[in-house]
């Protein structure tokens, strides 16, 4: 049986979409999506996957792993290099989490408007 659904788009919360947007393209070369505007902001993948960044007035980053500040959403991303993928995120403007359950498999990286994502290895 085929699926029901598939998965065609992504959006997260945020104050800043052109910013968090920024960052995404360069850590995943999505392509700027030409119906953007200053409180929606969009880029999409060769094949149509469509992550989008949507201006939200009182904006509260989420505090992972604890759920006083509900994590919102959770992205995990394949890398070759952990040590340089993260690195480069960092310097790109991702913040390391505090908590890191098992650095040897995965780090926990914080996006700029605070979402946790992952970094597992390939």
């Amino acid at each position: 049986m085929p699926p029901l659904m598939k998965l065609t788009a992504i959006t997260l919360d945020c104050a800043d979409p052109e910013a968090l947007a920024a960052f995404y393209h360069r850590a995943t070369g999505f392509a700027p999506h030409e119906r953007s505007d200053a409180d929606f902001v969009g880029l999409t993948r060769e094949d149509g996957l469509f992550l989008g960044f949507q201006r939200v007035d009182g904006y509260v980053a989420p505090r992972w792993p604890h759920q006083a500040g509900p994590q919102q959403i959770h992205l995990d991303f394949q890398v070759e290099d952990l040590e340089g993928a993260e690195a480069l995120l960092l310097r790109w403007g991702a913040t390391r989490a505090a908590h890191q359950p098992d650095e040897d498999r995965w780090r926990v990286l914080l996006d700029p408007a605070g979402h946790p994502f992952c970094l597992t290895r390939s």
